[in-house]
């Protein structure tokens, strides 16, 4: 047959063998595959571990989604209106019981209140203050940042003195009851306390200046500062003396007048010095801040509290170029830069 002579027994030998051989791998690929898709599907029929379902009913809900995280729980959160605003954020139900023993990665559905649904205004004679604009923050927080609240407090608040603790609210226009469809300003009338309420003065005498002004922001202490310089057994910046003197029995509109001694050697990069601001007179105190703004950028509060008027005294040890910034009622109302005395009396001539 020449180039074209094969043997067809030992070609048909080699391709049955390779073809026994390829079948069996197939059968081999075949069973390994099946082998591991048992094993996934038996790892599916047993599922994730089982938990107990805590209970966190009446917690507040960022407490509840942290008890549930721990659990590896997931919250469904639906909301509902109340009947108090007092609840607000609080869990009132949820879907398994406490308890229950569910799989790792349940949902459970969390109840969570609203608070009250504000369609009239409340009663709010007898209470403080203070926690009624806590409340109407918090309820109107969440209504968006450019949604008005539906109500607010009309500042500042009157006050009168009353035998009710100080910050009751007495009177309240409108009426509890009146309804609501558009935005309300609701006045206050608030009580000072008795009229005839004393305090007996602390002691003053060393306290460094700052000690002294926050003890006197506590105690709501009408008051008067001037500088002398310091004498040899006197510790510059603090209290030499101080009228009334201690324990002595004082009312609320007594102007204590206390003197701060100046250092006699006085840096270049600091200025020691009492601010002075002439606060017209209102019938009732109002919240005031003095604050020094440094060079650095630093913002340091010297004083924070009521104040009814008069001349503001207050004395500071700041470094040079700094800023005080005076605000009433949350709104600035005078700034001036700290200078030496001699660039000071300079301006004064101009």
């Amino acid at each position: 047959m020449g180039l074209f002579n094969f043997d067809l027994d030992a070609i048909e030998s080699y391709v049955a063998e390779h073809l026994r051989l390829f079948i069996s791998m197939v059968f081999g690929l075949i069973i390994f595959v099946g082998i591991i898709a048992i094993a996934i599907f038996f790892i599916f029929i047993r599922g994730a571990e089982e938990t107990m379902v805590p209970d966190v009913q009446g917690m507040d809900l960022t407490q509840a989604l942290l008890e549930l995280q721990v659990k590896e729980l997931y919250p469904r959160i639906q909301l509902r209106y109340t009947q108090s605003s007092v609840d607000r954020g609080l869990i009132l139900e949820q879907s398994p019981r406490p308890g229950s023993i569910v799989k790792a990665g349940r949902r459970i559905r969390l109840v969570v209140s609203q608070g009250a649904l504000l369609n009239s205004v409340e009663n709010y004679i007898g209470r403080n203050i203070d926690d009624v604009r806590m409340d109407l923050q918090v309820l109107f927080t969440t209504e968006g940042a450019f949604s008005i609240p539906l109500l607010s407090i009309r500042e500042p608040v009157m006050y009168e003195f009353s035998s009710e603790p100080s910050g009751t609210i007495l009177q309240q226009q409108p009426e509890a009851g009146t309804g609501i469809s558009s935005p309300i300003l609701i006045e206050f009338v608030v009580s000072r306390g008795s009229e005839d309420a004393s305090l007996r003065l602390p002691d003053f005498i060393g306290l460094p200046m700052e000690a002294a002004l926050d003890l006197i922001s506590r105690l709501g202490i009408d008051f008067m500062f001037t500088m002398q310089g310091a004498e040899a057994s006197e510790v510059p910046g603090t209290v030499i003396r101080q009228n009334p003197g201690a324990d002595a029995m004082i009312s609320s509109d007594t102007r204590v007048r206390f003197t701060v001694a100046s250092p006699s050697d006085r840096s270049s990069d600091t200025v020691f010095n009492i601010f002075s601001y002439d606060i017209p007179v209102n019938p009732y105190p109002l919240p005031l801040r003095l604050e020094a703004q440094l060079p650095s950028g630093e913002r340091r509060l010297l004083l924070a509290l009521d104040y009814a008027g008069g001349e503001l005294t207050v004395p500071y040890n700041l470094p040079l170029r700094s800023m005080l910034i005076l605000s009433l009622l949350n709104r600035e109302i005078y700034r001036e830069t700290v200078m030496p005395a001699m660039e000071v009396l300079f301006l004064d001539q101009l």
